[in-house]
């Protein structure tokens, strides 16, 4: 039970009263106690009031006396009002009591008072009985002091209840809660937001959300520091971040050190990195590992490495396993291999996913399949994705390929875009055209090249044959979207949908579009693309600068471009290189392109003979 020996404690427990309604002098309403304008000279007159045997004088008298502290002076005042049937002072002499560690004697006065309608009394009465450890006793003058309109006897209650899981809980946090308590209003806001997240796709849901932050506002609004956090939460989340870093600051201003973090991090995406910082140290000299570790990342970024380690060790010291994924991290980028395994060791047994996986990753780069394994399937059990696609990587590099479908379909399930892309490709090799498309354009939309390219394969396989039209000629020409899907992988790179981006300007007779594509892929290594360049060049009339491309295809391996050389050295009569190419020609192939080149060969071959 509280200790009742100073004014503050007194007025938060709500045991104490002050009389001051003549017709119930031990009013329901004394836990409010207000100042009095002119203190002084309201004890004087009570104290000659009292001392002519008026019973109220002597009941404001004693709760005065108690409300400062002067238990010795208070007490034979509020013992003479008590005898004289005072409730209010029974209540408070059963205050007096307590403090002075008299529990038992001080039950019997707050049943006394509480028997004759004090409901302050029963609040006491009932706080006193559920710290003995009779609930059932609690209950009933809780209930008794609830049902009278006392506030925290509306709140302890709904505490009690709570306690026991009773439903009866969240009707009571509504009544105090409405009366002005903040920490009510702060639970039934977070009974609320749990509900609601429970039932987040219904209406029902949205609208407990939206009463909880009502709630929050109002016990935020009264000073409630961590109601002032989750209401900054609840607005960052919802984009309102200027009113949401108001809050932040509230809080955190309070002593919170989650909301100092969190302000941090706003600080910090709002581009001011110092102020951010500022905030973190606060949070971590409190002992928040996340901001802790937002420190160590914000000096290892200034390559302040010895700072940002020390940061994380303290991050670490705080609870936060993430501190020791970080000195892992931190180790492994500095070369130091050994060091990195032990703290992704740490971090990977206290339940770190992504730690498990980078432990992983550093054994298979050793190496250690078998060791890498095990870890990889506890961070993918644990819910890390990347390790999902790792451990389909290291199924597939044994041939197992339906162990590795498997894990890819588990990580693509969660949005992994390499995932989806090897799925889709395993289904297209199964003759599965609609799955394949499905994981395409998953993978495709989360920004893979080769997802794109190969999805624009699928639907220009579909697509009718276009009337093809001469290099040059203008026609209206309206995308389509295997050409939508085409471009964006080219212009992410991927040289052979340049290629075909090409291809498909060329086709529609579009001439600039066409060697801007295929010079595009050529630069990047593309012999397909050096090749087209090529006999567009050509066919335009700039045959040296064609063959400076088909060269390059040539010496890429392009069969094409080696007998496309052949022939044009043979017309310049430089037959010699001529039957050079036709000879390189041959040894790469395709069957028509070496037969041809064959011929060519021979042809040159006699002509030099001759």
């Amino acid at each position: 039970m509280d200790v009742m020996g100073d004014k503050a404690t007194l007025f938060e427990t709500g045991r104490f009263v002050q009389p001051s309604d003549p017709d119930e002098i031990g009013g329901e309403n004394r836990d409010e106690t207000g100042e009095a304008a002119d203190e002084a000279a309201e004890e004087v007159r009570r104290r000659l009031a009292a001392e002519a045997g008026d019973v109220e004088a002597m009941s404001v008298l004693g709760a005065m006396l108690l409300r400062r502290g002067d238990l010795d002076a208070a007490e034979p005042h509020l013992r003479a009002a008590t005898a004289a049937g005072d409730r209010a002072a029974a209540n408070n002499l059963g205050v007096l009591l307590h403090s002075r560690g008299y529990a038992d004697e001080a039950a019997g006065w707050w049943r006394i008072a509480a028997v004759a309608g004090s409901a302050a009394a029963a609040h006491a009465l009932g706080r006193h009985h559920r710290e003995r450890g009779d609930e059932p006793a609690a209950e009933y003058w809780l209930r008794q002091s609830a049902q009278q309109g006392h506030v925290l006897g509306a709140y302890a209650l709904a505490d009690l209840l709570e306690h026991r899981g009773d439903a009866g809980a969240e009707r009571w946090l509504r009544v105090a809660a409405e009366c002005g308590h903040r920490e009510a209003a702060y639970r039934l806001a977070r009974e609320l937001d749990r509900r609601a997240a429970g039932d987040c796709e219904g209406d029902n849901g949205v609208g407990r959300a939206e009463e909880a932050e009502q709630w929050y506002r109002q016990a935020a609004a009264r000073g409630h520091r961590q109601a002032a956090l989750h209401l900054g939460t609840i607005l960052e989340r919802r984009g309102d971040l200027k009113e949401a870093g108001r809050w932040y600051l509230t809080s955190a201003k309070d002593g919170e050190a989650r909301a100092a973090c969190a302000l941090g991090f706003l600080l910090r995406d709002a581009g001011d990195g110092d102020s951010a910082a500022v905030w973190w140290l606060r949070a971590a000299q409190d002992g928040d590992g996340n901001a802790a570790n937002a420190l160590g990342a914000l000096h290892a970024e200034r390559g302040e490495t010895q700072t940002a380690e020390r940061w994380y060790r303290a991050a670490l010291d705080a609870g936060d396993v993430n501190g020791a994924h970080n000195l892992g991290l931190l180790c492994a980028e500095q070369g130091r291999t050994g060091q990195a395994e032990q703290w992704y060791r740490r971090a990977a047994y206290a339940g770190h996913r992504e730690a498990a996986n980078a432990l992983a990753i550093l054994l298979l780069q050793g190496a250690d399949t078998a060791g890498a394994e095990p870890w990889f399937s506890k961070a993918a059990e644990a819910g890390s994705v990347d390790a999902a696609f790792n451990l389909g990587i290291l199924h597939a590099g044994r041939g197992a390929d339906a162990e590795a479908l498997r894990w890819y379909e588990r990580a693509a399930a969660s949005g992994h875009t390499e995932a989806a892309l090897q799925v889709g490709m395993a289904r297209l090799h199964e003759g599965d055209e609609r799955e394949a498309e499905r994981h395409l354009r998953c993978a495709a939309g989360g920004g893979s090249a080769e997802a794109a390219y190969r999805l624009a394969a699928v639907l220009d396989a579909r697509r009718p044959p276009v009337p093809a039209h001469e290099l040059g000629e203008s026609a209206v020409h309206e995308k389509t979207e295997c050409e939508e899907w085409y471009e964006r992988a080219a212009s992410q790179g991927h040289r052979r949908a340049q290629v075909r981006v090409g291809m498909l300007a060329a086709a529609r007779g579009d001439v600039v579009e066409a060697a801007r594509w295929y010079r595009e892929a050529a630069e990047a290594g593309s012999r397909n693309g050096a090749f087209n360049l090529g006999l567009l060049l050509a066919r335009e009339g700039s045959e040296p600068e064609a063959a400076v491309w088909w060269t390059r295809a040539a010496e890429a391996g392009h069969g094409r471009a080696a007998l496309r050389l052949a022939l044009v050295y043979a017309r310049r009569g430089e037959l010699s290189e001529g039957q050079r190419w036709a000879d390189q020609a041959v040894r790469l192939g395709p069957a028509e392109v070496a037969e041809r080149a064959a011929r060519l060969r021979d042809a040159l071959k006699e002509e030099l003979s001759a």
